[in-house]
């Protein structure tokens, strides 16, 4: 088999030659189809993340170079060990990357995603810029029967990220409309799901005029560039005293900030956006405003069953994906450093 590996942390990734695995077990092998290329995957070729104030987190150690990124995985079934059930040579899947240890209390009540001691394809475990990638169990493999090949890769990460975000924002009044700010790939993908699970149409926010432009086209009710000045006035003025829930799809100081200076009193952030930075508030503001800001990471597998049905429903729109070839992997990292991808980028081999 053939993947694409970081040999160094921040320099380019290279093709190696290897064994095709044979699965063992319950295990199953895919042959990958597609795999999508992701701004998480960015951080881990760097190796860190940007904490703010000059602060890094190193997250060089817990796999061994080299190592091959990719947890947007789509594929061929064509192997799969002695005691795997329920899955037929042949079969084309999506693979659930975010794998848990399966003894620890959180993957038992089914939050496998939050997992302590996590076995994530393409984070902790080989993943799918490759030609071929093995899946610990069938039940990690899920029908796509109906939704574009290359496009259903990205639901594993950018769709169940989108999903599970606007999930926690609970009931939205019908007069009242969520904020998506950042209209990347993931944050289109949160768009979408916004427009189906609450009742009014999103509100956007980019400093990317061209991104906003698109998210209009695509249904946002109505777009701001935190760049201007009178942005947040207007989203005031716009949401008679604030929208009830935003979330925040890049994670940088600047689009936290932004987000929560437009949320109502009572109002929620969600963060999902990984950009880096630190953030401060007077903590009289939090009773005081009574707001909440929380985290997102990804969702569980049974949300992403939920997320699925949605997609398969033709509920969710598809965002933009161009298709490149495995070997073009830096190439794609470099421009999603350098913001210059409009949808999603998938590697095909």
């Amino acid at each position: 088999m053939k993947s694409e590996a970081i040999v160094e942390y921040g320099q380019p990734l290279q093709m190696i030659d290897g064994e095709t695995p044979q699965p063992q077990g319950t295990e199953v092998l895919l042959k990958v189809t597609h795999c999508g290329v992701c701004h998480s995957d960015v951080h881990i070729h760097d190796g860190y993340f940007d904490m703010g104030g000059g602060n890094k987190l190193d997250v060089r150690g817990g796999r061994k170079l080299p190592f091959t990124l990719g947890h947007e995985i789509e594929g061929e079934v064509v192997a799969t060990g002695p005691d795997a059930k329920d899955v037929k040579i042949g079969a084309h899947r999506v693979a659930y990357p975010w794998i848990g240890c399966g003894e620890c209390p959180t993957c038992n009540r089914g939050d496998e995603h939050l997992c302590n001691k996590p076995r994530n394809l393409g984070i902790q475990v080989a993943g799918g810029y490759a030609t071929h990638v093995l899946v610990p169990h069938p039940r990690y493999l899920l029908d796509y029967e109906g939704v574009a090949d290359g496009l259903a890769a990205t639901y594993m990460c950018s769709g169940l990220t989108a999903y599970g975000a606007m999930k926690k924002l609970g009931d939205i009044s019908p007069e009242e409309r969520v904020m998506v700010v950042g209209l990347g790939g993931v944050g289109m993908m949160g768009l979408q799901f916004a427009k189906a699970m609450f009742p009014a149409a999103p509100l956007g926010a980019d400093v990317d005029d061209n991104k906003l432009q698109s998210a209009k086209g695509a249904g946002a009710h109505e777009v701001y560039n935190p760049k201007d000045p009178e942005a947040i006035k207007k989203v005031l003025a716009d949401s008679n005293g604030g929208v009830p829930a935003a979330v925040d799809f890049v994670g940088s100081e600047a689009s936290l900030k932004f987000a929560t200076s437009i949320v109502r009193k009572g109002g929620q952030v969600v963060v999902v956006g990984l950009f880096g930075g630190g953030f401060s508030m007077p903590i009289p503001l939090f009773p005081m405003r009574a707001i909440s800001i929380g985290g997102s990471y990804v969702g569980s597998l049974g949300e992403t069953h939920e997320m699925m049905e949605l997609v398969k429903a033709g509920k969710i729109d598809p965002i933009p994906v161009s298709e490149r070839r495995l070997g073009e992997g830096s190439k794609s990292l470099d421009d999603l450093r350098a913001g210059s991808v409009m949808g999603r980028v998938v590697l095909k081999p």
